[in-house]
């Protein structure tokens, strides 16, 4: 599939639309409330609220993908991640625990696996922040519509949206009581229950009050503890208040608590390295379905757990002013999240443990004043205050089974020359005391004891102005000033012995001496020049050739140990250096201190241009120029180091702990640039949207697993060319078609540090180059009143490398492991006139199978894990409204 296919699909579409072109669009609905997307009538409009005021999705110069209430109940979509079958330009990756969840729009995002790195996608539920993936993935509440907003948005969503918004509006309290109930069940044993309702206290207050229920067992399952795996076990309440005491006020009061306590996410072995053996050996039998992430078969020794609480609450008032507008959302949230997960993913007793528990409170204020005068020129203008503090508990320990399985790879990679005990007893001796780490390297329960602390504060103005030049013609201007600062800390204790062991240390001389000189002797007698094996000679060839040839050997043997003498000391060739591989968790350099202050202060102002023209009554386009920011993000995790130009100052302080290596406390600020053209057309039985876009972010905050920690770094440069089309279309009278497609052609324009070298030029990873979303829904009303609904989706995105490299591997071995995504959703839900609709649903039908992403397996050089998509799902619902 290529460009050449979306525009085909393109014009196919708007052909079919063509006669239409001449109906003209009624008035927007007076109480600005959405028409359902897929049920709607052409001639009436569709209300986002995109730009901070109430617009037609027509008028709305900006690229944005609206789902309704129907269409999320059609296609069975009951949270972000399935929102993204909806979205072409929209991607979500769920990782290595439920709240660890990554949102990219248009091939740019990040985000997850650190809760120091916030999203360059600003996720808001009527109007209030998510600052974190794990308030963000709760199922949905009761929606009224999700806005995808694509492209930078910061001049109005602030520091965070350098990438894009995904804006959930709910449904307000009505003043006519009604409500919902509804219950489904499905393959898996899945069971979701929801329900609301809604009605007025007296004639000026109102209530809504909702809640929701899902639990499922797992699609998986772990051979080794004889149980499913990758469960579902939610809940949640959300209750509102809304008070109307005059025409001209209006508050609405929001408290919600939403509950997640499953078993998530299994990782799958895709290449099953040489350290597989082992853990086979260890194991007792097979500790990974080797090659084979698809079985959805795993064996672990502990269940992983996500125990996550998310809750706060919100008041939004709205004042009338007459001419103008005065509004001001006030928000205080707080998630806590509770995780720990057998990370080696295998069924050795490797990894004990791997836990985090993050505790994140935010508060959030926003007040806006917008004009509504009848002249030519109205503005928005407004303020935004964020403050946040994140306490982080983090450990990851050494299980039952990772001293043998230490010594295994350290007898591997010696040729058995040496083991754990002969180093615990040596380096012992060398120091003094030959007991004194007798039993300690890789010892159960070792590990890294992690602690960080980080506060976070920043303000923001903002504001638009809209100049109408003509009754067609719009020209608009919005800026934006963000000031951002951070203080974070930490508290990390390393109890892992071996990590803290300087192998280049001048008490190890002597050591080192034996193993050159027994190395050298090896080398040179199985050498060319003398026995030419082609290999190191073993020691019974050794002592064959002196006993032999004793003047020759003592002549080799005099070389050789010359040599030994002469580098001892030198770290180039330690014979020692092939196992500082497996000194995983070193002393950690803890901040602040005498060199680093663990602050960041930003500021950034970011703005945007644009003229708007309406063409025709049906017909609008719009070009943009935007700028967006995403502040300094802070790597609080092990992976945390200081800056290469920092190592010097670190060592004059006296600060330098046992092999430190530079990495990065933090990354730098993001800024994007967008250059877009837009195209929206609503006719009576059609619309269509279309984008052309030339989209870049300098400084992108690449964040990747490498295999025993993340490696954070800015990109130079990243940028994508894309184009998006977004229509629908109502042949005959109830069917109603869409077509949704992205085309995106993206680069490393510059990106010299990344994790796996200067990759400038390359294709970023998991982009794909075409993702398309096609639907149709067809309703039929039978006498009497009743409908019957048929819905099917079709999803599909391009093949695509899955990530940019993989540590320790060849290039090529990342290159070919590619991502293609097939799914075909469906639904039929049979509307009877007394209000209940009864449902049968499946997505994912043809059980279509990719890896959502890959890593190298962990501390098991040669491995790769990946993470398998969800297979088909299926079940049946029933649903009142009253």
């Amino acid at each position: 599939m290529t460009l050449r296919n979306i525009l085909l699909g393109a014009t196919m579409l708007c052909a079919s639309a063509t006669p239409a072109i001449a109906f003209a669009q009624t008035a927007a609905p007076a109480d600005d409330t959405a028409v359902a997307v897929d049920d709607m009538d052409y001639g009436n409009d569709i209300i986002v609220t995109a730009s901070k005021r109430s617009q037609t999705l027509q008028d709305t110069p900006v690229a944005v993908s609206v789902t309704s209430a129907a269409a999320l109940e059609e296609a069975q979509i009951r949270d972000l991640i399935d929102l993204q079958t909806a979205v072409p330009s929209l991607r979500v990756s769920q990782l290595q625990s439920s709240a660890n969840t990554n949102f990219i729009i248009r091939g740019f995002g990040n985000g997850a696996n650190n809760a120091g790195i916030e999203p360059s996608v600003g996720v808001f539920i009527d109007g209030v922040y998510r600052s974190r993936s794990a308030a963000q993935i709760g199922d949905l509440p009761n929606v009224e519509r999700i806005e995808v907003l694509r492209g930078p948005q910061s001049t109005l969503f602030g520091k965070n949206a350098s990438a894009g918004v995904i804006s959930i509006v709910t449904q307000k309290p009505q003043y006519e009581f009604g409500g919902s109930a509804e219950v489904t069940y499905g393959n898996y044993d899945a069971i979701t229950i929801k329900g609301d309702v809604t009605g007025p206290i007296s004639d000026k207050v109102a209530f809504s009050i909702g809640g929701s229920y899902n639990r499922r067992d797992g699609y998986a399952r772990d051979l080794k503890l004889n149980t499913d795996v990758n469960d579902r076990n939610r809940w949640g309440v959300r209750g509102q208040l809304l008070f109307e005491p005059t025409e001209a006020l209006s508050i609405r009061l929001i408290g919600d608590y939403d509950k997640i306590n499953e078993n998530c996410c299994i990782a799958g072995n895709v290449i099953a390295g040489p350290t597989v053996a082992i853990t086979n050996g260890l194991a007792g039998g097979p500790s990974v379905d080797a090659n084979n992430p698809f079985s959805y078969n795993v064996y672990n020794n502990f269940l992983s757990s996500n125990k996550i609480q998310n809750y706060g609450g919100s008041a939004q008032i709205d004042y009338d002013l007459g001419t103008m507008a005065l509004t001001s959302i006030t928000a205080y949230r707080q998630v806590r999240a509770d995780t720990n997960q057998d990370s080696d993913f295998t069924g050795a007793d490797l990894i004990g443990e791997k836990s985090d528990y993050v505790d994140i409170n935010t508060f959030t204020q926003e007040l806006r004043l917008a004009s509504d005068f009848d002249g030519p020129i109205n503005f928005l203008i407004g303020g935004y205050y964020f403050n946040e503090k994140v306490d982080q508990q983090s450990a990851i320990r050494f299980g039952t089974q990772f001293r043998p399985y230490g010594d295994a790879l350290i007898r591997a990679a010696s040729g058995n020359a040496l083991n754990v005990g002969l180093l615990e007893t040596t380096l012992g001796a060398l120091e003094g005391n030959p007991a004194k780490y007798t039993g300690s390297f890789f010892r159960t329960g070792n590990g890294l004891s992690e602690a960080y602390d980080m506060k976070n504060e920043a303000f923001s103005i903002f504001g638009t102005v809209d100049f109408e030049v003509t009754d067609r013609l719009t020209l608009t201007v919005g800026g934006n000033y963000t000031k951002d600062r951070k203080n974070f800390s930490t508290n990390v204790v390393s109890s892992d012995v071996f990590s803290g062991i300087n192998l280049d240390a001048p008490a190890y001389a002597p050591f080192r001496n034996q193993l050159l000189f027994q190395g050298g002797i090896a080398q040179t007698i199985g050498g060319p020049a003398v026995l030419n094996l082609g290999r190191p000679a073993t020691a019974a060839e050794i002592q064959t050739f002196a006993g032999a040839n004793p003047a020759a050997y003592a002549g080799i043997a005099g070389q050789v140990q010359a040599f030994a003498t002469a580098n001892q000391n030198n770290p180039a060739v330690n014979p020692l250096n092939g196992l500082k591989a497996f000194q995983f968790l070193p002393p950690f350099p803890n901040v602040p201190n005498a060199v680093e202050s663990g602050r960041t202060n930003d500021g950034d102002f970011s703005y945007s241009l644009r003229a708007a023209y309406e063409l025709t009554d049906t017909v609008n386009i719009y070009a943009t120029y935007a700028t967006g920011f995403k502040a300094s993000s802070i790597n609080l995790s092990r992976d945390s180091r200081p800056l290469a130009s920092d190592l010097a100052a670190i060592t004059t302080a006296g600060l330098r702990t046992p092999n430190l290596v530079a990495g990065s406390r933090f990354a730098n600020p993001e800024e994007s640039t967008v250059y877009e053209f837009g195209l929206k057309g609503q006719w009576s039985v059609a619309a269509v949207n279309v984008a052309v876009f030339k989209q870049s972010i300098k400084g992108f905050q690449s964040n990747v697993f490498t295999g025993t920690g993340f490696a954070l770094a800015n990109a130079g440069k990243q940028s994508t060319f894309g184009i998006e089309f977004d229509g629908s279309v109502r042949p005959v009278a109830g069917l109603n078609l869409t077509l949704a497609a992205t085309y995106l052609d993206a680069k490393y324009d510059s990106f010299v540090n990344s994790a796996f070298g200067d990759i400038s030029g390359s294709t970023p990873a998991g982009i794909p180059e075409l993702s398309m979303s096609i639907g149709g829904t067809y309703t039929h009303e039978f006498a009497g009143g009743t409908k019957a609904i048929a819905h099917v989706d079709y999803a599909y995105e391009s093949p695509v490398q899955i990530v940019e490299g993989l540590s320790g591997f060849p290039a090529s071995v990342a290159q070919n492991l590619k991502r293609e995504v097939n799914s075909l959703n469906a639904s039929f839900t049979l509307r009877l006139t007394s209000g209940i609709d009864v449902g049968v649903w499946g997505r994912n039908l043809t059980n279509a199978q990719y890896l959502t992403t890959i890593f190298p397996a962990v501390a098991q050089a040669g491995s790769v894990s990946g993470y398998p998509s969800q297979p088909r799902t299926y079940g049946g619902t029933i649903r009142y409204k009253f």
